[in-house]
């Protein structure tokens, strides 16, 4: 490990932060400074954020922590271009309107984990759409385009893999990477920023905005990645059978972000209270020692930890309590996750494998069959045995909910309304 002078990149390094530095010597000379303004981009594709992107916001929140400068760009420019990292065919084109309001959906998550003001290590938001879309074309061929090499973006992971894999490249995509490069140019003359972080995916588009400001005049630019999410099995970190685990409550619900934490494979406990807490390590460090069943308790600490954070600790403990009286008491908790259906669709009947599809616990009716004869479907604790059942009003709970259940930890309630 390499002895850093700066507290932030000697806390990134200590909790499994880094995966590639463009200049880690310079870089940490201006960190220990105070002097590395930062920044991380998040285009509005969606209407929420995902756990990729808290992991860079938790880059961030270190940052700040240390007494740099965070800023967090809105993507309202480059989304209207699509970024073709990891795609293998162009992202659906967003109208403007859609970009503004899943903009204004993302904006508040982010006061979550850093702390915006005036001061001068105060986090600060800008949007691209500022200075992209005041842009004339000819003047940015002539005064950016001509200062890109179309050999070298062709070697860019982000366009290389599309190509090798003989999948279509519109012409707009291919200009991602200029319009990510020149954000670094236009952040430079206009906060002092030093530094653009991101996904490992996203180096050859940050060393491109470097290499930029070299070219056209700016100080010296720094770039740093972390590593892309994966499980301890390989598998890519962030997807579960509802989707994407997304940070925005409306889109995955407190409890259902606890479970996600709560559900982690044994091996990654240790990683993820590192990259998703603000524990001390040296409490990390007593919780990665566990072993046997006393990892449930580590996997509880890591799930009640990350939610506070990101929800607060309130709805973290409140689903904490969901998790322990449905589990430990085989109660029905009111909290949990709740599905609405016509109350027309329950009076006629409902499929027990419709049922579950609807609720988001598995994706198909096939899939439903599966887990039926495996025993892996219950409804309202009963074990589920004919996939013909007929869910009505008789299974209502006196609470006026169905409880559908697959495995031991994921519930969903059905309510009619």
């Amino acid at each position: 490990m390499t002895a850093f002078k700066s507290d932030f990149l000697h806390t990134l390094q200590e909790r499994g932060f880094i995966h590639q530095c463009s200049d880690f010597e310079g870089l940490d000379a201006l960190a220990a400074k105070g002097e590395a303004t930062t920044y991380v981009g998040y285009d509005c594709t969606a209407r929420s954020l995902h756990i990729g992107n808290y992991l860079t916001m938790m880059m961030l929140h270190w940052l700040q922590q240390s007494g740099n400068k965070p800023i967090t760009l809105m993507g309202g420019g480059t989304t209207m271009v699509g970024d073709p990292s990891g795609k293998d065919e162009t992202r659906a084109m967003r109208t403007v309107a859609e970009i503004e309001a899943n903009k204004e959906s993302i904006r508040g998550v982010f006061a979550k984990v850093l702390r915006y003001g005036e001061g001068k290590s105060d986090a600060v938001m800008l949007d691209n759409a500022e200075w992209l879309t005041k842009l004339n074309w000819i003047e940015m061929l002539r005064d950016v385009g001509r200062h890109f090499s179309v050999n070298r973006m062709l070697t860019m992971d982000s366009v290389r893999l599309r190509l090798e894999r003989e999948q279509e490249m519109s012409f707009i995509e291919f200009n991602y990477m200029v319009c990510q490069a020149y954000d670094f140019v236009e952040l430079a003359k206009r906060t002092g920023c030093k530094l653009q972080m991101g996904g490992s995916d996203q180096w050859g588009n940050i060393i491109m905005g470097v290499d930029l400001g070299r070219r056209m005049g700016t100080h010296q630019l720094f770039a740093l990645t972390t590593p892309l999410l994966t499980t301890a099995s390989g598998a890519k970190m962030g997807k579960t059978a509802q989707g994407a685990v997304w940070l925005n409550a409306d889109q995955f619900s407190p409890y259902d972000f606890w479970q996600y934490w709560r559900n982690t494979e044994d091996a990654d406990v240790g990683k993820f209270l590192k990259l998703f807490t603000t524990l001390p390590m040296s409490e990390i460090k007593k919780l990665e020692a566990l072993g046997g069943s006393e990892i449930n308790e580590a996997k509880k600490v890591l799930a009640t930890e990350a939610t506070a954070l990101l929800h607060g600790r309130d709805a973290a403990n409140e689903a904490a309590e969901t998790a322990r009286r449905t589990f430990e008491e085989g109660a029905l908790a009111e909290s949990l996750p709740t599905v609405e259906i016509p109350r027309g669709e329950l009076d006629a009947g409902l499929g027990v494998l419709n049922a579950f599809v609807k609720a988001g616990l598995v994706t198909s009716n096939g899939e439903a069959r599966r887990q039926i004869k495996g025993g892996g479907l219950r409804v309202n604790d009963e074990p589920v045995t004919d996939e013909k059942m007929v869910l009505s009003p008789a299974h209502l709970t006196p609470e006026g909910v169905i409880k559908l259940s697959f495995g031991k930890k994921k519930h969903i309630l059905i309510k009619p309304a």
